[in-house]
């Protein structure tokens, strides 16, 4: 599976431009691009935190509930 490191990095810091998500139930950090928000398969995924979680960041930040092997499945194939 190909991921586009200067996309999706694992940083403490976050770039301008981009923003962190916590995912599956390690809640792993990722740093991911902006550009993400305006993909429709990454929509999905804000669509699934929005059930799951409401409007509550119960990390601080963008929850996605689901594997990270999806995550990172659906997130290599945006543009």
């Amino acid at each position: 599976m190909a991921i586009h490191l200067a996309r999706i990095v694992c940083s403490k810091k976050v770039p301008k431009g981009y923003f962190a998500v916590y995912v599956g139930e390690n809640q792993k950090r990722f740093v991911i691009s902006v550009s993400f928000l305006n993909q429709p398969s990454f929509q999905d995924l804000q669509g699934m935190s929005e059930e799951e979680f409401g409007y509550r960041l119960p990390t601080g930040g963008l929850t996605i509930p689901c594997n990270e092997d999806i995550f990172l499945d659906v997130t290599s194939r945006l543009n």
